[in-house]
């Protein structure tokens, strides 16, 4: 609780600035976090709402004089587009604002649409300045004000492996990335520019969750090693405040290739795996994606991974325009042969790509001649395979994934499942359950990604 000298009625009053998250992954929303705590520190006194855990509070919404919507991936705006409705029943005339990656990429249909205002890269700085435009000039008074309240970390996801369970925080060290895959929202928004936080603003943002109870923290950047050593200096610190605390993060393939000499240090640090978008083993499809790895490449970096006695969660997008049902299968087995069936969930071999407005693929020629079609309330260009068996198998594989999750079906039991839909399809031998030990595979409990 502080003090601030500003008018119960005006926009700096307790709740007149409402920020509301749709979902992020699961973890407590850096889009709420950080502009929280840049609006407090200009003198606004704003709330919070996370919808993926929280209902929607409608006295806030009625109340609020300016509300902004997270929208950081396809998932969130999608929520975030049908809470447009709602919130305009309740407050018809408050100023919205959507901000991240996808308010930007799909600015013109959410203009269009009942949106004010579509931000993104550095959103809080551009919140407050924001916010701090439509501030009325009037004489103030003193007021108290409480800070905003943001659900506790309990109500997240978790880390598990095995037995251990383990509350987890949520940061990130840097904005952008160097990198330019052309399937990846990131890059029309920062054209291959990644920039580095202060390594005391990342770290309080740590030393205050792990006061929450954190003891595992996630690092969200698109890659953590965009600058290697930034993220190090920050984990060598954290270790000294926290030598109990684990963590995880995302880098690329070829970041580990790279940077292997750093990877048994990462361990000695705390990390317990790391994400790394592998997403096809496809010579043909990693060329149109720009991942810059190969098959071979994966390989490697999974003996230098787990060589360094950390885990290596692989994504994929098995989906694509160009994907053949030789290079589906070939993922399957890949996942089988190097035992990592654990380390995969199993929504991502449904996964289906996306290509939003403004997406670098659209730039390439194998995706000029597609027949695409924008579906501007899906926020992508529709596509269909040449190989029609290609659709009917990604909708048979999303339903079985999304069925098996809600039954709590096993992993491998899933795996399988699916192993077999893809094989009959091709015609092979239905693939046989061998007996061997899959590697464990620590993970956070949200599965859901994109």
């Amino acid at each position: 609780m502080h003090k601030e000298t500003r008018t119960p009625s005006s926009i700096y009053a307790p709740g007149a600035v409402l920020l509301i998250s749709c979902y992020e992954l699961g973890h407590r929303p850096i889009g709420l976090t950080r502009p929280l705590r840049a609006l407090e520190s200009a003198g606004f006194s704003p709330d919070t709402i996370d919808i993926a855990v929280e209902t929607l509070d409608t006295e806030k919404v009625s109340c609020a004089e300016f509300i902004g919507i997270s929208v950081p991936m396809h998932t969130a705006l999608r929520l975030g587009v049908h809470l447009l409705q709602r919130i305009r029943e309740l407050n018809p005339d408050v100023p919205i604002c959507m901000y991240g990656l996808y308010a930007e990429l799909n600015a013109d249909y959410l203009l269009s649409h009942g949106v004010d205002y579509c931000i993104s890269g550095e959103t809080s700085t551009q919140l407050v300045a924001l916010v701090q435009s439509l501030v009325e000039k009037q004489q103030t008074s003193q007021v108290t004000i409480n800070s905003g309240k943001l659900p506790t970390l309990e109500k997240y996801a978790q880390f598990e492996d095995n037995d251990e369970v383990r509350t987890v925080g949520y940061t990130e060290t840097t904005h952008g990335c160097k990198h330019l895959c052309t399937h990846c929202p990131i890059p029309p928004i920062y054209n291959g520019r990644f920039f580095p936080l202060q390594r005391d603003t990342v770290l309080d943002e740590i030393q205050k969750q792990v006061a929450e109870g954190a003891t595992h923290i996630t690092f969200g950047d698109p890659d953590f090693l965009n600058g290697p050593m930034h993220g190090l200096r920050i984990l060598r610190a954290m270790y000294d405040f926290y030598p109990d605390l684990t963590y995880d993060f995302t880098t690329k393939i070829e970041h580990i290739l790279k940077h292997k000499k750093h990877f048994p240090e990462f361990a000695q640090l705390g990390c317990r795996f790391i994400i790394s978008a592998v997403e096809s083993l496809s010579e043909t499809v990693l060329t149109i994606l720009e991942k810059h790895h190969t098959r071979a490449d994966v390989e490697t970096a999974l003996e230098i991974v787990h060589g360094a006695g950390i885990a290596l969660r692989p994504t994929w997008v098995p989906f694509t325009p160009w994907t053949t049902l030789d290079d589906y299968l070939e993922i399957l087995e890949f996942v089988n042969t190097h035992r990592l069936v654990y380390h995969v969930d199993p929504i991502q071999y449904a996964v289906r790509l996306l290509i939003p407005p403004g997406s670098y693929l659209l730039n390439r020629p194998e995706t000029k001649v597609l027949d695409l079609t924008l579906d501007q309330t899906a926020f992508s260009y529709m596509w269909t395979h040449p190989d029609a068996r290609l659709d009917e198998l990604h909708k048979t594989v999303n339903t079985l994934v999304e069925k098996d999750a809600r039954n709590g079906v096993d992993t491998k039991d899933t795996f399988y499942r699916i192993w077999e839909l893809a094989a009959d399809m091709k015609g092979q031998p239905i693939p046989k359950r061998r007996n061997v030990s899959y590697l464990p595979a620590p993970r956070i409990t949200e599965a859901w990604f994109c």
